[in-house]
């Protein structure tokens, strides 16, 4: 693997083609503990401006109005990307009547904007899904200046977590890297959960500059650039274990004003070692290339033989040209390397509502019998049409801190259902403030408890 500040060496779409034509291990990249190796990339998918130009609200995909004022789950801390823990089977874990969930949590004397740069990850635990209780923080001593989203996996056989995370540098830079931690155990009793045990950190990889853009190679562009986002799955026929994440693809354009500088995509890396400390990059399974610049948050639900994959993106993000919302996007194939479909014609699965455009973001996708659960937080309320004198987006930043607070709602948002039906989704229900509900038809994990 290439250090991130070392310039690409080879074509990338040249490499594209060999990984495609000699599979994985032509290339010299290993299997894990001697089995066969399933994962063989073939030519990365992509979501082109064509299918974007179809992107339309309708009523099957625009969420309601949040209409409750927001009742956080913390009296001292914003709250905004969430995860919960997971079985490797993706299900979510209830060990001892339990759940558990992490977010990401700045202090709330902070104006809305400074959180990303103070984020910690914390987590929370509640008996019936919808009440949570805060724990504590998720690490003693995590990498980075400050750390963003990931995902967590229990393993009840070595009653362990592994915590995936992004480790990140300080503003301005924002450098950011995939990342471990391993070792903490559960302990629960009657009144609470307690994460307890020295944790390993380790760097899961860095970009390599040919299918993975570096920051240097970003800096031109003038917009904003991703290494992030570990989303853990276990492979559902092989068995091996992989995390996709968000990145940007190097096109050479320079140029913000450029839609070949609009690249996100979706990445992929491979454990090759049983304790997941050692990891390799495998080819982007999406691009956006001249369609979006961030394609944040990416995860997979599988259904009935078909790969799910989400991501969420931003309305500015789009290319020059089209027009998006803040919204929960979605693709299905047959293969992590399948040829993607957008959902529902364009991609769009949940926007948020014409009146309040920015009332909720990160949209989490998950398993729940035949449907499909999704969790976000509430973001900036309202900042409706500007049309009609209210204020926009940009402008939040320069309000008194007290208004900009006042705004932004920094907690769990209701948790919407999903009626999956092949390429089509729609939203059939509102539940309460971030409800997770427990796995339907999937094992639920267990632990002793202490």
């Amino acid at each position: 693997m290439f250090d991130e500040t070392d310039s690409p060496k080879t074509n990338r779409r040249r490499f594209m083609k060999t990984a495609a034509g000699l599979g994985v291990a032509s290339l010299g990249l290993s299997s894990v503990s001697g089995s066969a190796v399933a994962v063989e990339p073939s030519e990365t998918d992509q979501w082109t401006r064509e299918e974007a130009e179809q992107i339309k609200l309708t009523d099957d995909t625009t969420a309601p109005v949040i209409s409750d004022n927001p009742n956080s789950i913390s009296d001292d801390y914003w709250i905004w990307d969430t995860w919960p823990l997971r079985n490797r089977d993706g299900s979510i874990v209830k060990i001892d009547g339990w759940q558990i969930i992490f977010s990401l949590t700045a202090p709330s004397d902070l104006v809305p904007g400074a959180r990303h740069n103070a984020a910690t990850i914390r987590y929370f635990y509640s008996r019936d899904g919808k009440s949570w209780q805060e724990g504590g923080k998720a690490f003693d001593t995590p990498l980075g200046h400050h750390q963003w989203a990931g995902s967590a996996m229990y393993d009840p056989t070595e009653e362990q977590i592994y915590h995936f995370y992004t480790a990140v540098s300080p503003e301005p830079e924002f450098r950011q890297r995939p990342a471990l931690g391993i070792g903490a155990s559960i302990e629960t009793s009657p009144n609470g959960v307690e994460l307890t045990g020295e944790q390993e950190h380790v760097i899961m990889g860095t970009p390599d500059g040919e299918m993975y853009q570096t920051l240097e190679q970003s800096r031109d562009q003038g917009i904003v650039y991703a290494f992030r986002d570990p989303w853990y799955f276990k492979h559902p026929e092989s068995g091996e274990d992989l995390v996709v994440f968000e990145a940007n693809t190097p096109t050479g354009s320079t140029d913000p004003s450029d839609p070949q500088s609009f690249n996100g995509n979706v990445g992929v890396m491979r454990a090759t070692n049983d304790e997941l400390t050692e990891w390799e990059l495998l080819p982007p399974v999406l691009e956006a290339i001249g369609t979006n610049q961030q394609l944040e948050r990416p995860h997979f639900v599988f259904n009935d033989g078909k790969w799910y994959l989400f991501t969420i993106s931003h309305q500015f993000t789009f290319a020059p040209g089209l027009d998006g919302p803040d919204a929960l996007y979605g693709f299905v194939g047959d293969s992590l390397y399948g040829d993607y479909e957008p959902l529902n014609e364009s991609g769009l699965v949940i926007a948020n509502p014409e009146e309040a455009p920015f009332q909720a973001y990160s949209w989490l996708a998950m398993p729940h019998g035949d449907n499909i659960l999704v969790e976000s937080f509430e973001n900036f309320r309202g900042l409706d049409d500007t049309s009609q004198g209210a204020i926009s987006l940009k402008e939040v930043g320069n309000l008194p801190p007290e208004e900009q607070k006042e705004l932004f709602g920094g907690t769990l948002a209701p948790s919407l259902k999903l009626q999956l039906n092949g390429m089509k989704t729609k939203i059939v229900a509102e539940l309460n403030d971030g409800h997770f509900l427990p796995s339907v038809g999937a094992s639920s994990g267990s632990s002793n408890g202490k």
